[in-house]
């Protein structure tokens, strides 16, 4: 929001507790003019509570405004707290009422509330994590998230009961914030939207590990996706039998574009390693014509060797 809408959010609220405390201030004398009972006076009490929490409700919403103009806090917050203000003016203006009564009321009212709560429980499990999400904040609007088994894309909206993403594929996805917090979250874009990728490449002992690092640095070179600066590094992950394992790590700063520099790097390093004359090993199964005693029919038996590697 800007300088001026907030300034038109204060407006009302303003006017109201002015005039609240005005009637407050000269309430008694209005009524006397008036003739009117000694309820001006409580009236005037109760609807400077009100007015209050609706003036600091609002100032509150102004400074998370302005405080968040790199990442905005979710709208979830500011309504808690307008939330908690309104309450707290709601049963200040019922102990004024009531007077001592206000207490029994609350209390009797109590059983009520306990059965009303067990029908709502799901109801109330999600509105309890959603307050949870909001003021803990491991994630925040825009940010691109990865729920554990449920889901993975930006966040769109933050409310009392669901969360609400956008995935890669562009399918909005609305999901029960309880579900949520019992799972991992892994947030891409905090603290900063830039992080780490790899890919992972077997390559043949017949190359040697300097040359490899060689020919998949060269190749990435020419992306056009991936960040500059860190540069992107080789690292040996295994060193196996069945071939070197490499992992070539690179900089992203956008998570929506993982899938599509995961493309171009793999389609990169594959045109330069088959330049180079070198494919990933694999396996195949030869069936080797071996003399062996005649079996019972008086044939030759066939004997499977074993798995080795393939190289072209």
């Amino acid at each position: 929001m800007t300088a001026k809408q907030h300034a038109r959010s204060l407006v009302w609220p303003t006017i109201l507790m002015v005039l609240s405390f005005a009637l407050v201030l000269f309430g008694a004398d209005l009524a006397a003019q008036l003739r009117l009972g000694g309820n001006v006076a409580l009236a005037a009490t109760a609807l400077t509570y009100f007015a209050t929490a609706w003036f600091a409700s609002r100032i509150l919403a102004v400074a998370l405004d302005r405080a968040a103009r790199r990442r905005p806090f979710p709208r979830l917050l500011k309504d808690l707290v307008a939330a908690l203000l309104f309450f707290a003016a709601l049963i200040g203006a019922a102990a004024l009422v009531m007077g001592q009564g206000a207490t029994g009321a609350l209390a009797g009212s109590g059983l009520v509330l306990a059965m009303l709560g067990f029908t709502i429980r799901n109801v109330v499990a999600d509105t309890l994590s959603g307050i949870a999400l909001g003021v803990e904040a491991p994630f925040r609007i825009g940010d691109w998230v990865e729920i554990d088994g449920l889901a993975r894309g930006k966040i769109i909206e933050i409310g009392w009961r669901t969360t609400r993403l956008l995935t890669r594929d562009s399918t909005y996805m609305i999901l029960p914030n309880s579900q949520i917090a019992r799972q991992r979250i892994t947030n891409y874009s905090a603290p900063r939207p830039k992080y780490r990728a790899q890919i992972s490449i077997t390559l043949d002992h017949t190359m040697t590990v300097d040359r490899a690092r060689r020919i998949m640095l060269d190749a990435v070179k020419q992306a056009n996706l991936i960040q500059r600066d860190p540069p992107p590094d080789v690292r040996v992950l295994a060193y196996e039998e069945s071939g070197i394992t490499y992992a070539l790590r690179y900089w992203l700063t956008r998570y929506d574009r993982d899938m599509d520099c995961r493309d171009e790097v793999y389609s990169l390093v594959d045109e330069a390693l088959r330049r180079e004359g070198s494919v990933a090993p694999h396996r195949r199964i030869e069936l080797i014509r071996t003399k062996a005693h005649p079996g019972p029919a008086g044939m030759a038996e066939e004997t499977p060797r074993a798995l080795h590697p393939f190289r072209p």
